[in-house]
């Protein structure tokens, strides 16, 4: 095959007869392959590959400077890369997509059939540039080797110093230096947490091994395996970063700090947890660049979207999120003060904690060990004449009824609750010990929310909407309000989730879906004289709300969310 690729480029022109048999001599006197003769004599790498593809019957694969995710990166270990130089590329369906420079080694391709038998999965073989190979190369040196750059350096510190590393856990003292290994491991870990687009990091110990996970797009993923010994001083040196006590271990603690990534300024929220193998640490990343939203950017349209937004201009009343927690109440409340975010209006918050500092808005976090909660804290605000409110929780009757009130004397009062639905809202309120008679002319809306894992746009896989699933797609649209009936039409094809090199799980970002349930003269009737949850539900179908469901299946016939996404929260 090599000398059908000197053949393709002799008839191309690229060649001479004598260049193509000074190669073949230089090969084997260097005993080297062809394409890296060819290489070495400065032919047009591009030609090479153009060849080397026609000759084999292999094609090309261009990353185009894109990274390979870290999921798909550790499938292949760097050692086995570096030495037959192939590199995993991304996942297409349950096939994992290995490039080489030289598809013709025996030796790579027994290295490759050992490797993927032991990961029972398929693989498919692709020509790339050695700019390539080098670049995903590059990539190894990331998390991991990073991390295990840095343990090497302590371990070698701790031999020098005569300490055994695989008994004896990392003395505590050493994350007080700024150079320590330690530090630079807490670090690593940030910054590839915050480069994954990850919204916490969990850090949790066993009996062996320092588990540290990220979560992506709701999603758990273990991204690193640590020896345990440097449990104790990762911990400390987090403790220290948020100001906690280092000698505290049997209670858990919260704090915060920030840091400078990238050129910006991230929040991490920390809180530890006594467990039995020693403390876990969760760390919530608060990145300002993906905190606040528009409603836009949240995943409401149509009557969800005009339906709040009619909502906001209400001089006064409360407006109520809802859902379980990690639902996104928290950044559907920032999206909307963000809206009244104005200089004619005093907007003030109270949080548990803050998560975004939004400028213009004065927020004030919540200290129940202190004496200072939610209802202490609406006391307070009353006096610093606010014209919109924010409270973070509504926990308890005190607070609900102290919220009622600022609803009533004239301010636009925001808050969540935990219900599963927008319908449940008032049932709840009035458990919780809100007089009806109160509740009636105060409440302008409850939305209720639940978070889904959207498609990724450029890899998604076409599903035909045909038969029982056709079937399916018409039974709900029925049921949808007649206004949003009319408008809908079943595409030919939906799209579910499909593995790639960009998108390992076929899935990137979330967006929520919504139900929309306003105060109406005939629900103020429901509740002040026949309360139920199934006559406020069938209010809510004789205004023509959207319920969560019916919000998922649109996005679904848009091509937005898959089938199998939306069954797992609906």
């Amino acid at each position: 095959m090599a000398r059908r690729t000197l053949d393709i480029l002799t008839e191309a022109g690229t060649l001479t007869a004598k260049d193509a048999s000074d190669v073949r001599k230089e090969s084997s006197r260097k005993n080297v392959s062809i394409e890296e003769a060819l290489f070495d004599r400065g032919v047009d790498e591009e030609a090479i590959l153009g060849a080397q593809s026609e000759a084999l019957g292999v094609q090309i694969f261009s990353l185009k400077n894109k990274k390979v995710p870290f999921d798909i990166l550790k499938t292949i270990p760097e050692e086995s890369a570096r030495h037959y130089k192939l590199v995993p590329l991304g996942q297409e369906g349950n096939a994992l997509l290995i490039g080489m420079v030289d598809p013709e080694s025996i030796e790579a391709k027994e290295a490759l059939n050992f490797i993927t038998a032991r990961l029972n999965q398929p693989f498919k073989i692709f020509l790339i540039s050695r700019k390539d190979l080098g670049a995903v190369l590059n990539e190894y040196k990331g998390i991991s080797g990073e991390v295990n750059k840095v343990l090497g350096e302590l371990e070698s510190a701790l031999v020098q110093e005569g300490i055994p590393t695989k008994k004896k856990a990392i003395d505590e003292e050493s994350v007080f230096v700024e150079d320590a290994p330690i530090t630079k491991m807490v670090a690593v870990v940030l910054r590839h947490a915050i480069e994954g687009r990850s919204s916490d990091i969990h850090i949790e110990p066993s009996r062996e091994q320092l588990r540290v996970r990220f979560r992506v797009d709701g999603v758990l993923y273990t991204s690193l395996l640590l020896p345990m010994t440097v449990h104790d001083a990762v911990v400390s040196k987090i403790k220290i970063l948020t100001n906690m006590q280092l000698d505290e271990k049997r209670r858990p603690q919260d704090g915060r700090f920030s840091t400078i990534i990238d050129n910006r300024e991230i929040d991490f929220r920390v809180a530890t947890f006594p467990t039995y193998f020693g403390e876990k640490v969760a760390i919530r990343i608060l990145d300002p660049e993906t905190g606040i939203h528009t409603l836009d950017d949240l995943g409401l349209e149509g009557r969800n979207l005009k339906t709040i937004q009619v909502g906001l201009k209400r001089p006064y009343g409360m407006i109520l999120v809802t859902g379980p927690t990690g639902s996104g109440k928290s950044t559907t409340l920032y999206a909307m003060l963000n809206m009244l975010n104005q200089e004619r209006w005093n907007v003030v918050s109270l949080e548990d904690p803050v998560e975004y500092s939004i400028e213009g808005i004065n927020q004030s976090q919540v200290r129940p060990d202190l004496g200072y909660d939610f209802a202490e804290g609406l006391r307070n605000i009353l006096r610093q004449d606010p014209d919109v409110i924010m409270v973070g929780e509504i926990r308890d009757k005190e607070t609900a009824q102290l919220a009622i009130h600022a609803a009533l004397t004239g301010h636009l009062v925001f808050s969540t609750l935990h219900t599963n639905n927008a319908v449940g809202v008032i049932p709840r309120l009035v458990d919780m010990g809100v007089e009806p008679f109160l509740l009636a002319p105060t409440l302008v809306m409850a939305i209720g929310q639940r978070l889904v894992r959207t498609l990724c746009q450029d890899s998604r896989e076409e599903v035909p909407v045909e038969g029982l699933l056709r079937e399916k797609f018409a039974s709900e649209i029925k049921k949808m309000p007649p206004e949003i009936r009319s408008d809908v039409e079943i595409p030919p094809v939906i799209y579910s989730a499909k593995p790639s090199g960009t998108c390992p799980k076929g899935t990137r970002g979330r967006m929520a879906l919504f139900e929309v349930l306003t105060m109406t003269r005939e629900l103020e009737r429901i509740i002040l004289k026949d309360l139920s949850e199934e006559k406020i539900e069938e209010e809510a179908v004789r205004q023509g709300m959207v319920t969560m469901h019916q919000d998922g299946i649109l996005k679904v016939l848009q091509g937005k969310v898959g089938l199998e996404e939306l069954s797992e929260v609906t």
